[in-house]
């Protein structure tokens, strides 16, 4: 067994587990290794994750200070998608560029779709702290190039700067998480993450609105700096403990990175996935807006993206899963692809779609103002953070996460039914209490990044972190054009059914949700298109409700892996261990040296 004195006398809040020691703490907050020695797993490919008998972990006040500092960094990345949305109308008037509108989300969700499986490989390639920092010092230059920017152009490519910086972040966090704490705590604390950041999809329209009426918008970007700030100083009081393959850039010359840049991170693969990424993401934002969905351009643009991302993936296929961006073995494996598709649907669709057109409805057929309407979705921001919560404790505790995906699938499917009922006259008891029960989608949050922990070694978990984020983020732009497509088709026949002439028909579609009652003037032409919307709505629902059967569906394929670490009948004999030492080579790292 491994000697541990030396490497843990100067950091006692670093421990090492001892597998023949009587007792672990029971608390969260003084998360341990298993004490236990480990079966051997069913899942060959599960024994470097769920022999945690060697496993150096973090406890006490370091991981609270990574979980803080890791927990912010993803409430920023949402925030700063959202926050621009209320500031946009003043950037516009300040730099007269009407026609770029579209363009100041867009670049900002395009060049972090395009980095993200990048992202994944620098993670492989690099050790996990230091490379989650240099995305949050990218993350704060655009930022702040955003703050100071002086023309439309400059903005944009500083939002597009941001992108990149923030594509590395939710991975990072993740990455930090399974090399800090065992498999079995964390559904827990990776739910807290996930819970607490997506509050910074609502509070970002309440800020930026705030800000913006009374200060002026470039604190919509300043404001990341100080915050980005706090999580470098969190994390430069803590040491990670690094495993897998990552690899320092402390100490080494200026050419021996180039060289590991240049054979590890598959930089060919990458100028292939990215314009093709971008070309079928502009496809997407183009059609319907820019030009029509039959449009050459928009036809092109769609066309081209997934013909180029095949000849991307006939690139990855010859470069074998040790160097792609996208290993296809890795994507074949059932756990993996399932769980893929259950990331997908609940951020990329569940979470976006009702976070748009939930204040969509409060706004246009209540009639309350953006501000309400970000404090009348509260029901639902708050369940869902609860039962993000919730659910990893009892994950941890009960050693499984399918149920609570397919439970979260179920809810999320009857929930949505509920919602879609919504009309002008639904009382407050029922839009409340419907929002509480659509927050169930909070229980899966975190449950795809643990199905895939638990059947992939710690060395591969960036790329297919990577590959899951990517999955959320393609999805969120799939399903969001989708619901739009829904909504504007939808609003546009029933507008024209009600007898309003088509310049009439442009005319309130021009003036938006919060808009309406300024040009339907009379009582019954407001009245028509009130129900004009609630109807239109409706139906971009029915896409929430399409997308939770596909998250029940899905769930089912993600495996039953128990959690929890499996205690032999005995105690093995000290000579046993050699085997388990040979099994966890290269994973006994922590920061600061070897176990």
């Amino acid at each position: 067994m491994p000697n541990t004195k030396d490497s843990t006398q100067d950091d006692p809040t670093i421990i090492v587990s001892d597998p023949t020691s009587a007792s672990t703490p029971k608390a969260i907050d003084n998360i341990t290794t298993s004490t236990s020695t480990m079966s051997p797993p069913e899942n060959p490919q599960q024994a470097e994750n769920l022999d945690d008998s060697s496993q150096v972990y973090m406890t006490g006040i370091t991981l609270r200070l990574l979980i803080l500092s890791v927990t912010l960094a993803v409430f920023l990345l949402l925030l700063d998608m959202s926050i621009i949305v209320t500031a946009i109308p003043q950037i516009t008037t300040d730099f007269h560029s009407l026609v770029d509108i579209g363009w100041y989300g867009s670049a900002y969700n395009f060049s972090s779709a395009a980095f993200i499986p990048l992202a994944g490989r620098v993670y492989t390639s690099f050790k996990a702290k230091p490379t989650f920092i240099c995305f949050l010092a990218v993350f704060a230059l655009g930022s702040m190039i955003c703050g100071l920017a002086n023309s439309s152009n400059m903005l944009i490519a500083g939002r597009s700067l941001a992108g990149v910086g923030t594509s590395g972040l939710q991975n990072g966090a993740i990455t930090m998480v399974s090399y800090a704490v065992p498999l079995q705590k964390r559904p827990l604390i990776i739910g807290v993450i996930m819970g607490i950041g997506q509050l910074g999809i609502l509070l970002g329209p309440l800020l930026g609105g705030a800000i913006t009426q009374y200060s002026t918008w470039r604190w919509c970007f300043y404001i990341n700096l100080p915050a980005l700030g706090v999580c470098v100083a969190l994390l430069s009081f803590i040491r990670v403990p690094e495993k897998g393959r990552g690899r320092s850039t402390s100490g080494t010359r200026a050419e021996s990175v180039i060289k590991m840049v240049l054979t590890q991170l598959d930089i060919p693969g990458f100028l292939m996935f990215a314009p093709a990424a971008i070309m079928f993401l502009l496809g997407l934002a183009f059609g319907g807006h820019e030009h029509p969905w039959n449009s050459a351009t928009v036809i092109g643009l769609l066309i081209g993206g997934p013909a180029l991302f095949i000849v991307f993936l006939i690139w990855e296929r010859c470069q074998g899963d040790e160097r792609a961006m996208f290993p296809l073995d890795m994507i074949a494996i059932r756990e993996v692809w399932t769980s893929m598709l259950a990331g997908m649907f609940v951020i990329g669709a569940i979470v976006i779609i009702f976070a748009f057109y939930l204040p969509i409805y409060f706004q246009a057929v209540k009639g309350v103002s953006p501000f309400m309407s970000g404090l009348y979705v509260l029901p639902n921001i708050i369940s869902s953070v609860i039962c993000a919560m919730v659910s990893g404790v009892l994950a941890s505790k009960l050693g499984y996460y399918v149920p609570w995906v397919v439970g979260s699938g179920a809810l999320c499917a009857v929930a949505a039914g509920l919602v879609s009922t919504f009309g002008p006259d639904t009382p407050v008891a029922k839009w409340v209490g419907y929002q509480i029960l659509l927050g169930a989608r909070g229980a899966a949050f975190q449950m795809p990044m643990i199905a895939i922990q638990c059947v992939l070694p710690q060395d591969k978990l960036p790329v297919a972190n990577a590959l899951l984020i990517f999955a959320q983020t393609f999805g969120g732009a799939v399903f969001l054009t989708a619901a739009q497509v829904v909504f504007s088709s939808s609003l546009t026949t029933q507008l024209q059914d009600t007898g309003f002439s088509p310049a009439r028909v442009q005319q309130i579609i021009l003036a938006g949700a919060n808009g309406i009652r300024q040009v339907a003037t009379t009582e019954r032409d407001l009245g028509l298109v009130v129900q004009a919307y609630s109807d239109s709505i409706d139906k971009v629902f029915y896409v929430g409700l399409a997308v939770s059967i596909g998250l029940f569906l899905s769930g089912w394929g993600m495996g039953w892996h128990d959690l929890r670490p499996k205690k032999s009948e005995g105690v093995l004999p000290e000579s046993s261990s050699s085997g388990d030492e040979k099994t966890s080579s290269g994973r006994q790292e922590q920061a600061g040296g070897q176990v």
